[in-house]
């Protein structure tokens, strides 16, 4: 396994630096996860850079640019 260290970054093959390549992993991964609807606790889809559309109610949205925050 190539991508072991940086999973879905290992696209870009040697170039951009490990570093890099490893926060774009972490930032992807949490993008990807399943998101909850501020309205009625359903799964958000990103529409794009900090647009969010929820597939139960339909409402769409504006958020955090790649995953919304959890208010604790």
């Amino acid at each position: 396994m190539r991508t072991k260290k940086v999973k879905a970054a290992g696209r870009f093959g040697a170039r951009y630096g490990t570093r890099v390549r490893r926060k774009i992993a972490d930032v992807e991964s949490t993008q990807r996860k399943k998101q909850e609807c501020i309205f009625c606790k359903g799964t958000v889809k990103r529409v794009s850079t900090g647009i969010w559309q929820c597939k139960k109610c339909n409402k769409k949205f504006a958020g955090h640019a790649y995953y919304l925050k959890k208010e604790e």
